[in-house]
């Protein structure tokens, strides 16, 4: 490792300290840059299992690079773009710049940015998807903003999402309870004779 791979990674961990763009119109805590790009990467495995594409290191790949940029660009909302365009082809370029994974951005992220490859789409599906998950996590928590943003997730679904998987993973959300998996689990369900 040189030193720009060291700046590097002190760079990518300012992104846990990044909210994203829409904090500002949902008012609540989101999860972070590096918190969505974790659920991301997981989110595109889902997905490119259920499609059937074998390349997992690719899309694991692209999934972790696919905001890197945002630590000198910032994530912008829907509402900050209708303004302002961030050159992140050039803050990729910069941030990557004589690090030992400057093959990353020449690649992997130039080939997520053209939507071209299946991969590139399962990345971009999850990106999309991992907001409508924090969507009912928000409405979990009594935000009534995600019913009024109900028209555009649904024209996402219909004309955004690129993969049957995803429409189908967006159709099941939709009737899914965010609490399901910890009131399954809760210990006096698992285990008859607790607090005995």
């Amino acid at each position: 490792m040189n030193q720009r791979d060291i700046e590097f990674l002190f760079e990518i961990g300012t992104l846990k300290n990044m909210d994203r763009g829409w904090r500002q119109h949902y008012a609540m805590d989101c999860a972070s840059d590096l918190e969505h790009s974790f659920r991301v990467a997981m989110l595109a495995l889902m997905l490119a299992r259920e499609e059937g594409v074998k390349n997992e290191e690719k899309i694991l790949k692209m999934a972790l690079i696919h905001d890197l940029a945002e630590t000198r660009v910032s994530d912008l909302s829907y509402v900050q773009k209708v303004y302002v365009t961030a050159d992140e082809e050039r803050a990729a370029h910069d941030l990557f710049d004589r690090t030992s994974l400057q093959d990353l951005n020449e690649k992997i992220l130039k080939e997520f940015e053209e939507r071209k490859t299946i991969e590139s789409k399962i990345v971009k599906d999850a990106d999309n998807l991992d907001v409508d998950i924090e969507l009912k996590e928000f409405e979990e928590r009594g935000s009534r903003l995600p019913k009024k943003l109900m028209w555009s997730r649904r024209m996402i679904r219909d004309k955004k999402l690129y993969t049957k998987s995803a429409k189908k993973f967006w159709d099941n959300l939709q009737k899914s309870d965010v609490a399901d998996w910890h009131i399954a689990t809760n210990k006096w369900r698992k285990i008859p004779n607790a607090g005995k």
